[in-house]
Order: C-alpha cells, then sequence, then structure tokens
C-alpha cells in the first residue's frame, strides 16, 4: 500500500469537534450500528449546524464489511457537496471499525481519513463500563441520545 492510500492519522475526540465545527468541508462519519445509533447515542454537532453521516461499517451481529459501504458513504458524500479531499472524521464505539473504514476510502482515493482516537465510548474501565476514560462521552462533547 502507498502512503498515499493509508488513512491520515488518528485525532483526539476533541481536536476532532474543534475541526468539525470550523471547516466547511469536513464530515463525521458514524461507522456504528443502527442499534447503537438508536440506544447508545450519537455525536451532537447542532451547535454549528453540523450534522453526522451515518454508515455502518458492520451490521449486526458483527460480520464483515458491509456490501456497499464505500459507494454508500460516497454518494452521502456528493449529496452534501463534498469530493475526495474533504476532511472525514471516522467514529465507531472505540475505534477499531472506524479506522479499518478511514483506510477503506483512503484506498479509494479519499485522501483526508482521519480515525477520532478512542471511538465514541472507547474502552472498559475496571468496573466494566464504557464511556468515562477516553473517546467522545468521555471527552464531555455533546451528544444525545433518542
Amino acid at each position: 500500500m502507498q502512503n498515499s492510500e493509508r488513512y491520515a492519522g488518528d485525532v483526539e475526540p476533541r481536536a476532532a469537534y474543534e475541526n468539525l465545527s470550523h471547516a466547511s468541508q469536513a464530515v463525521l462519519v458514524d461507522v456504528r450500528t443502527q442499534a447503537e445509533w438508536n440506544f447508545v447515542g450519537v455525536p451532537d454537532l447542532r451547535a454549528f449546524d453540523g450534522e453526522p453521516l451515518f454508515v455502518e461499517w458492520q451490521s449486526f451481529p458483527p460480520a464483515p464489511p458491509v456490501n456497499g459501504f464505500i459507494g454508500q458513504l460516497a454518494k452521502k458524500m456528493s449529496e452534501k457537496g463534498l469530493d475526495q479531499t474533504a476532511s472525514i472524521y471516522f467514529l465507531c464505539r472505540s475505534g477499531v471499525r472506524s479506522l479499518a473504514a478511514a483506510n477503506a476510502m483512503a484506498q479509494a482515493g479519499y485522501v483526508n481519513c482521519f480515525n477520532i482516537a478512542g471511538g465514541f465510548e472507547g474502552p472498559l474501565n475496571p468496573e466494566g463500563h464504557r464511556g468515562v476514560q477516553s473517546g467522545w462521552k468521555a471527552s464531555g462533547l455533546p451528544w444525545i441520545q433518542s
């Protein structure tokens, strides 16, 4: 794999939020499952009239990557007026699926694909709870739940 085909790197949740709030050519892509969006919550970007794109990387129960992920995301980005040079910040529960999605889009020619370190909830703490050690929630960033 050539360097140009690799994702652009990991970013901390606060840095991603800050970049999203100031860049018109940037988007947050949540690659978790429909169940996670509904029951765990989603990033809230309304403070700057932002809205995440939701495209599952894997369906539930965990399976291979969703067939057509790249095409689905490319279509949604195009509908928002974003091209292959837009900054794309990928998010999942802990940062594993989002890393795979960032790499896949980089290999498809998208040049600014970032993985949000720690994901939405981060790893389990010693008591077996997520969302308190690292990630979007633990960083105190806005989120909503249906």
